[in-house]
């Protein structure tokens, strides 16, 4: 069916994806119908809440960060539990900087990494976890612009 096509405005627009492959992940988002908030998540799940005010939850690229931050966290720690490195706790600091103008994408992220547990003599193991997760695993860093500035840092306490 063609939206040029005369008789299309009489038929129910067909709303199934383009792509003949199944989606992957499915997720639906909502608006709440309050200012510009949503809601939204795996069907399932419980629900996350997008707010561009920030009073009710994160903005949308707030959660792009926690969502880059939360994917590299997951590989470090997957990682270095099979490397045999303990980890009692792992902080991850984010900045993100912003173009000026629209659409005000980000430009650079320096994220730090800060572990309790690892040693000294652990920091070629954690340096090793954070280069794979950089370059082979997170697959939400794989999805930005690949002329993004991003800087990781590593803090052992």
């Amino acid at each position: 069916m063609s939206f040029l096509d005369p008789g299309a405005a009489s038929a129910a627009p067909d709303c199934t994806p383009a792509s003949n492959k199944p989606p992957l992940r499915k997720l639906i988002l909502n608006w709440s119908g309050e200012d510009l908030r949503f809601e939204g998540g795996p069907e399932g799940t419980p629900a996350s809440i997008l707010d561009s005010t920030g009073k009710a939850g994160p903005s949308p690229t707030d959660h792009l960060l926690l969502a880059f931050a939360g994917c590299m966290g997951v590989d470090l720690i997957d990682i270095l539990k099979k490397s045999r490195v303990p980890v009692e706790q792992l902080r991850v600091d984010v900045l993100g900087h912003r173009a000026p103008d629209p659409p005000r994408r980000f430009t650079s992220i320096v994220m730090t990494f800060r572990l309790s547990g690892p040693t000294s003599a652990d920091h070629p193991k954690v340096e090793r976890a954070v280069n794979l997760s950089r370059e082979t695993y997170c697959s939400v860093l794989h999805t930005l612009r690949s002329d993004l500035d991003i800087t990781l840092e590593i803090c052992l306490d």
